[in-house]
């Protein structure tokens, strides 16, 4: 997937096939999210902004790990997902239904494990808003409501498959790595607003 020209992406997405869908989606949303906020960063750099350097460079160095497992994690839903249609083409009986769970458990984890990454790019344009580049502002924002994207996409990705996990420990366990989304994109939130306010 990370080697595709977007067209042919969109071309995928469109079709009538069941991967990649909204979970590859709300990676792709924080993919975008970690690459603005390193282009902030990296204009955040020089004399002008020596006070803020080493905050600056954990960044970099963060959002560009981010970005990169963001294009893994899209990579994982499409791969989970096609494990669940495969899953559903077995033949009836306890088999199957045990193929299921499992499938559906493990298409749960793509989406959250990108509500986690997206929670801490919402962290970071918190952290980045009042030492960026004032020239790049707005990318503070529109990095902020890329993540908030993948926030709520990831969420209710999770909670599709929630239906079909019969083990209570793993619907739990899901419940709780989604529960700050609110929290998260509520300061997404915030960041936009705050930008807004400065530019207007």
């Amino acid at each position: 997937m990370r080697d595709l020209k977007i067209v042919d992406f969109l071309d995928q997405l469109a079709d009538r096939v069941p991967a990649p869908g909204g979970g590859a989606t709300a990676a792709l949303h924080a993919a975008q999210a970690a690459a603005l906020l390193g282009m902030v960063a990296r204009y955040t750099t020089g004399e002008k902004y020596t006070e803020h350097a080493e905050t600056v460079v954990a960044v970099i160095a963060e959002t560009d790990s981010l970005r990169a497992r963001s294009l893994r994690l899209a990579e994982e839903d499409a791969a989970a997902f096609t494990a669940v249609t495969d899953a559903y083409r077995l033949p009836k009986g306890e088999e199957r239904s045990a193929a299921i769970a499992r499938a559906l458990a493990g298409a749960a984890e793509p989406p959250a494990r990108v509500a986690e990454t997206a929670a801490r790019l919402v962290e970071l344009c918190e952290l980045l808003l009042p030492i960026g580049n004032r020239n790049v502002v707005t990318d503070v924002a529109a990095a902020a409501d890329a993540a908030r994207a993948a926030l709520t996409t990831a969420r209710v990705n999770v909670e599709i498959n929630l239906r079909g996990i019969k083990d209570e420990r793993i619907r739990e366990e899901l419940n709780i790595r989604i529960s700050g989304v609110d929290a998260a994109v509520a300061r997404a939130d915030w960041v936009t607003a705050e930008v807004r306010e400065e530019i207007s």
